[in-house]
């Protein structure tokens, strides 16, 4: 039997590796200041991408993809499939409301790819195609985003990984209330556009 303190240390090994935050951090190193001051104020990808920096937003995009990995791999280490599915709502909510940034993080979407590879491999490689498409036909990071959240729950159910369909249904549901305010701006035509 798993004992109890061990899932509360993979929890908190999840939370710690999710709070990191890296687009903060790279951009700082980088002299472009703090990124929450940049376009969206967001410490993602996108928004590192607009400083102008496409190493730092690839930086920012591997280390938070790694980050979602590595907490799934440490909690398989450590406790096997039950304690993945903890540190996968660990690492993302840690990444969502950072300690470190006043619980104002990021919106989860790199932390995603990065669980759903270590969760089921098939699974994470196709969210990562799904999210190029879609970024390809609607220039708009979000959308894709949103989208690949979507696609990629009939693919796990179709694989028969139901365990890791539910808590990617939770995980979604999280990413999308992250996103609010993108939403209202595609509804609206105003969310900025990623390709020129």
């Amino acid at each position: 039997m798993i004992e109890f303190g061990t899932l509360i240390l993979v929890i908190l090994i999840g939370y710690g590796l999710g709070s990191i935050p890296f687009g903060y951090v790279f951009a700082k190193l980088g002299g472009h200041g703090d990124i929450r001051d940049i376009g969206s104020g967001n410490i993602g990808t996108t928004n590192v991408l607009r400083t102008g920096s496409k190493f730092l937003a690839l930086l920012t995009l591997l280390a938070d993809v790694g980050k979602g990995f590595a907490a799934i791999a440490i909690a398989n280490y450590m406790v096997g499939q039950s304690g993945m599915f903890l540190a996968a709502l660990a690492v993302l909510i840690g990444h969502l409301f950072p300690v470190w940034l006043n619980f104002k993080g990021g919106k989860g979407v790199a932390v995603y790819v990065g669980v759903m590879l270590a969760l089921s491999p098939l699974t994470g490689l196709f969210a990562i195609g799904a999210w190029i498409v879609a970024a390809l036909v609607s220039r708009k990071s979000s959308l894709a985003a949103l989208a690949m959240i979507v696609l990629v729950l009939p693919l796990l159910f179709l694989l028969g990984e139901y365990t890791s369909a539910y808590v990617a249904i939770v995980m979604g549901a999280l990413i999308f209330r992250a996103h609010r305010e993108n939403i209202a701006r595609l509804r609206d035509g105003s969310e900025p556009k990623i390709f020129a």
